[in-house]
């Protein structure tokens, strides 16, 4: 049995559905008999862009609210990097705010 990973992104909410098809179909939240498990919770990220930036939504400078979800789902260890890729490649901002870490004692 391989190593389980909690995999933890904020995403706009316009695009949460596709990101989490996009990490499910890259092998995201496989347990047991089930694809695609995941947890999503409503939120508002808040950033400021700085200059050289190209901001999917707000304006260099400028602090920006957008109401963001964070999706949470486990992820085995050597899908990690395949699942963090379709993450990137499915996420809008050119600096998606993701986090991962192995989970102790916990299989679904």
């Amino acid at each position: 049995m391989t190593q389980l990973h909690t995999l933890v992104a904020y995403v706009p909410r316009t695009r949460t559905q596709a990101v989490l098809a996009a990490v499910g179909d890259a092998g995201a939240g496989r347990i047991g008999n089930y694809s695609h498990c995941s947890f999503v919770t409503a939120g508002t990220g808040r950033f400021t862009a700085l200059d050289g930036a190209a901001p999917f939504i707000g304006d260099a400078n400028r602090a920006t609210e957008v109401a963001e979800d964070r999706i949470e789902c486990v992820v085995e260890e050597d899908l990690l990097g395949a699942v963090v890729l379709a993450l990137r490649a499915a996420h809008p901002y050119e600096e998606p705010a993701f986090m991962s870490w192995p989970v102790d004692g916990w299989r679904g």
